[in-house]
């Protein structure tokens, strides 16, 4: 009998690393400070009301040029050599996906992140995850970055939820995304969504009312925001971003995949029954 499949969907800048991405080599590198960048960003949304995450994309594009270094897809990579993850997550994957498989269960790992992808797949854990949607850019024939090729705002985050439940992973396929269909590839209640809080309520909202599951995160000692979360029913659980074994959110996963795989175990049990009925009473 095949496994029934779960999604753990991630958000990546202070959800499974302690800061926006750019601010460990990326900013550094360009001679600025994280509040010199952002202010700048934050400066051209306001003047040409642009969306925030294509300010900040053309603003790399253009320190990147002021400052002669190649915004090429191998520098990006490299900018993600440094990031700090919260601690257990280079070993999170592998002991979550052992004990999924101990409930016959196949656990898969995806990214939906406003974050850049290039600096994403520079970093060690990058090859544990199915698939990372993030922004990306559209390079010249330098190879260097001349334009936003995706761009995913926080709203934007949601169609990803979608495309991963239907398993359509194309982000070219739109047709096959927006057709009806009762068949999923993963029903949204084998679905977790995992971030840090604000910038995450329209996934997190989407998913629980779908019947899936969403936890925030918080730095140690820094829960005020997330809690108001869990006050106004948008997520199922706020912790400590701390993914080491048996920390709070390592056991609140667990609990999430037993519950999934009982509530399967009762569905195949009771569909078996009901066609036995059936096939008796012909």
């Amino acid at each position: 009998m095949a496994k029934t499949t779960v999604a753990i969907l991630y958000d990546f800048d202070k959800t499974l690393c302690t800061t926006d991405m750019q601010e460990y080599d990326f900013i550094k590198n360009l001679g600025l400070t994280p509040s010199e960048f952002w202010g700048k960003t934050a400066e051209l949304t306001a003047e040409h009301e642009m969306d925030r995450i294509l300010s900040y994309m053309y603003m790399m594009i253009k320190c990147c040029r002021e400052k002669n270094i190649a915004l090429t897809e191998e520098y990006l990579n490299s900018c993600g050599k440094n990031v700090v993850l919260y601690r257990g997550v280079t070993s999170w994957f592998d002991r979550i996906n052992e004990f999924g498989a101990s409930l016959g269960l196949n656990v898969e790992h995806y990214i939906v992140s406003s974050g850049i992808t290039e600096i994403i797949e520079g970093t060690p854990i990058a090859k544990y995850f199915n698939k990372i949607y993030g922004c990306r850019f559209l390079y010249g024939e330098n190879k260097e970055a001349i334009w936003p090729a995706t761009a995913i705002n926080f709203t934007l985050k949601t169609q990803y939820i979608f495309r991963i439940s239907k398993g359509v992973m194309d982000i070219r396929d739109d047709d096959n995304l927006n057709k009806h269909t009762q068949d999923r590839r993963i029903p949204y209640r084998n679905m977790l969504y995992i971030g840090d809080g604000m910038t995450d309520i329209p996934c997190m909202k989407l998913l629980r009312e779908k019947g899936g599951r969403a936890i925030a995160l918080y730095p140690s000692g820094n829960k005020d925001k997330v809690m108001q979360l869990v006050s106004d029913n948008r997520i199922n659980y706020a912790c400590v971003a701390d993914y080491s074994q048996n920390s709070t959110l390592e056991k609140i996963v667990k609990l999430m995949l037993e519950n999934i795989s009982i509530l399967d175990t009762l569905e195949s049990k009771e569909e078996k029954q009901l066609a036995q009925f059936v096939k008796a009473t012909e």
